[in-house]
């Protein structure tokens, strides 16, 4: 199979800040499998967990070359073996993902089905996806919910704790969104940006606040105390930065109520259903997230969609430049096509 690589360009309509920085754009890999004379897309997109971590776009086109000719030996339909291939290889979790990705899609366009349907899947049980709210002033979070409301029906927002000015700062905010979405479901994230007594008072008030759960309260390194916190908190506590693959899952089920899996963090989608099965194993929920991913891979997320609680899919939704089509918005839910593999088109125009 012949493989390619090409890099592009995305930047935010609006900068998403959380307790690590803040990110405006993010340059990304475009990745396509070539055989039979069909072409699988994929995407690998860089991410961080920890400030100065994130592996540069460079970097993964490096270890694309390094990998590629090893790769080219392969069909398409041989899994097993170009499983064995990328975890020899021990190439970033992004550009795996970005491989798998494109072999799902290949497969798909070759039987001519959409993945969800070759899956079984139900897309009507798709539940409504989140909208976040980065770390902002009060006024700032608000005009930024009126962004949200202006674009879709946003009934479900994710926001953006952990602010470094203290947990009086977080507290302002919240309720600054709650006045202009007061019917909206709201969940809170505070990326590893609490000490554990921050987040067991927070945990107490966002409960009184109507809060449905608290994601990521404590930094990574610091996932011994999350059974302590769980046992304190009335909202169930969910990971993610703590959490990349369904090993991860094993040490933490018992200290948590839920996961979030993204593909880049994962690999794949191979691994997402792999964590899928393995959380409703632990009695976990599961949500979906994403990073700075376009239309391309939150499409691909999207086919696994009707298996997740909770659904945060929405950065490409703030994209100026978002060069995919995909999966279509509606009603708030973000819902795979029917067209076979991802169903994801390229859009020349970007617009």
């Amino acid at each position: 199979m012949q493989l390619i690589a090409q890099t592009f360009t995305v930047h935010k309509k609006f900068p998403l800040q959380i307790s690590r920085g803040t990110t405006a754009k993010n340059t990304n890999i475009w990745l396509k499998i070539r055989e039979d004379g069909i072409e699988g897309w994929g995407e690998a997109s860089p991410f961080s967990i920890a400030p100065g971590k994130k592996k540069t776009t460079e970097q993964l086109i490096e270890e694309f070359r390094q990998i590629r000719p090893s790769l080219q030996h392969y069909n398409p339909l041989e899994r097993e073996k170009i499983t064995s291939c990328l975890t020899q290889s021990q190439i970033s979790s992004s550009l795996c993902a970005a491989i798998d990705m494109a072999l799902y899609d290949w497969l798909g366009k070759k039987a001519g089905l959409p993945l969800w349907q070759l899956w079984g899947l139900d897309c009507n049980s798709i539940v409504p996806i989140s909208v976040t709210v980065g770390i902002n002033s009060p006024q700032g979070a608000q005009q930024r919910v009126r962004d949200w409301q202006q674009e879709m029906e946003a009934r479900v927002i994710k926001v953006k704790l952990g602010n470094p000015q203290g947990i009086e700062a977080d507290r302002a905010m919240l309720l600054a969104v709650k006045e202009v979405a007061p019917t909206a479901k709201l969940m809170v994230d505070a990326n590893g940006g609490w000490t554990l007594e921050d987040a067991m008072h927070m945990s107490e008030w966002l409960a009184r606040q109507g809060v449905e759960y608290i994601e990521q309260p404590l930094p990574v390194g610091e996932e011994d105390k999350l059974a302590t916190l769980s046992a304190r908190s009335p909202l169930p506590i969910f990971v993610d930065e703590s959490c990349f693959t369904s090993q991860d899952i094993l040490k933490l089920a018992n200290s948590i109520a839920g996961v979030n899996l993204k593909i880049m963090k994962a690999g794949g989608l191979t691994e997402v259903k792999r964590a899928i099965e393995l959380a409703r194993t632990c009695g976990l929920k599961v949500m979906f997230g994403c990073y700075s991913d376009s239309s391309l891979a939150n499409t691909a997320m999207a086919q696994l969609a009707p298996l997740a609680d909770y659904l945060d899919l929405d950065s490409h939704l703030n994209l100026i430049d978002d060069p995919f089509r995909g999966a279509v918005l509606t009603k708030g839910r973000l819902l795979p096509n029917h067209k076979p593999g991802l169903g994801v088109e390229y859009r020349a125009s970007n617009s």
